[in-house]
């Protein structure tokens, strides 16, 4: 019997002739189960068993629960439960340990407080990483509106432990020929997924605004202090909204996050690392202080996604922090900018005061002066 990875089995197959002979039967165990009823209270059994093999103290119905919440947390799925039991099965040796001599079981606040401590000690470089936004180093705004400016959040894995941190997206646009310019690309810190998002953004505007004209824009988006590789597309949305917003000369509060990819129609799409997006710019907002205004805008496909830890809950349902779930753009920069989309009338024009209405007349402005003083 041989237990690998999935790739590396595949890897064996291609190269090695006698593996194909010598394992001839392939089982495959999914990481996930449903979290039914059945399933939840199999993973009640699981705990009791844990703790008969090991000799703890058993849990409570109400430190159960944390555990079986712990376990659709792994696998960052409401529906859904873990089938990483080592990782379940430390949370209970560790929770046994922080519940005090006297005690006869191991209740919700053990739970909690094994899952912190577990946290803590693996994520020095997240510290370190807020530390800087703290200090001003890294330049991170959560209030106030800026010009082409948003907040986006990018998930770092470590091995033992996922985190977030927001990073500033800016955008510039000034009038030329040669369409949306992704500053990482031209640097090679571009993905090749980072790069299709870009590129998706210039069928977004040319189908958007270019019916009747030319696209006669040069836009730069950049990734500030970000000196690492740029891939994924989840941030495709906050450079779209960064891009709308250089057009139209409208603000977009600094005190809210994006996370989403985009297609070229607009259309807002899940991303994966959700609940450490939403806690990582909770925990810069947190540092630079509260206001009840801030947030994050999220794929509206995402929600079933959201498992929380219980202090962001907490700070949610007292309304010092908010989750906004958007399924097109037009929602999204109404939430950022404040302004209205603005739907487009029979005769093709969009309201003059919207945000479209804006950035319609503002490549009309660009295309002018193209015309007037020709291709740079």
């Amino acid at each position: 019997v041989l237990i690998g990875h999935p790739l590396l089995y595949r890897w064996l197959y291609a190269l090695d002739e006698d593996f194909r002979k010598l394992f001839k039967i392939k089982a495959e165990f999914d990481t996930v189960m449903d979290r039914t009823s059945e399933n939840t209270m199999k993973y009640a059994r699981f705990v009791a068993s844990v703790c008969r093999q090991a000799g703890l103290r058993h849990l409570d119905r109400a430190a159960v629960a944390k555990v079986v919440e712990y376990g659709s947390r792994l696998a960052s799925d409401q529906s859904k439960l873990s089938t990483r039991f080592n990782e379940v099965s430390d949370v209970i040796h560790e929770a046994d340990g922080w519940a005090g001599p006297d005690e006869q079981v191991i209740g919700a606040a053990h739970v909690q407080r094994a899952l912190a401590e577990m946290e803590h000690r693996v994520n020095l470089i997240e510290d370190r990483l807020q530390e800087l936004i703290a200090r001003g180093v890294t330049m991170v705004s959560t209030q106030g509106a800026v010009v082409g400016q948003v907040n986006g959040v990018a998930v770092y894995d470590t091995g033992d432990h996922r985190f977030a941190k927001p990073s500033r997206i800016t955008a510039r646009t000034f009038a030329g020929r040669d369409g949306v310019i992704n500053i990482e690309r031209e640097t090679a810190l571009s993905g090749a997924i980072h790069s299709k998002g870009v590129l998706i953004l210039s069928g977004y505007l040319g189908g958007k605004y270019a019916q009747g004209r030319p696209l006669a824009l040069n836009a730069s988006i950049g990734f500030e202090q970000v000196y690492e590789e740029v891939d994924g597309d989840s941030a495709s949305s906050a450079e779209l909204y960064a891009l709308l917003s250089s057009l139209a000369g409208v603000p977009i509060r600094q005190g809210l996050a994006v996370t989403g990819s985009v297609n070229q129609h607009g259309e807002v799409q899940p991303v994966g690392g959700v609940n450490e997006k939403i806690e990582g710019f909770l925990t810069t907002c947190r540092a630079q202080g509260l206001t009840g205004e801030q947030g994050i805008l999220i794929p509206a496909q995402n929600v079933q996604h959201l498992m929380l830890s219980e202090e962001t809950t907490e700070t949610i349902q007292a309304g010092r922090f908010h989750v906004w779930a958007v399924s097109h753009i037009d929602e999204g920069v109404e939430i950022l900018t404040g302004v209205q989309a603005g739907a487009r009338r029979a005769d093709g024009t969009y309201p003059p005061d919207s945000i479209h209405g804006r950035v319609d007349a503002r490549l009309e402005g660009l295309a002018e002066i193209m015309r007037r003083h020709g291709r740079p």
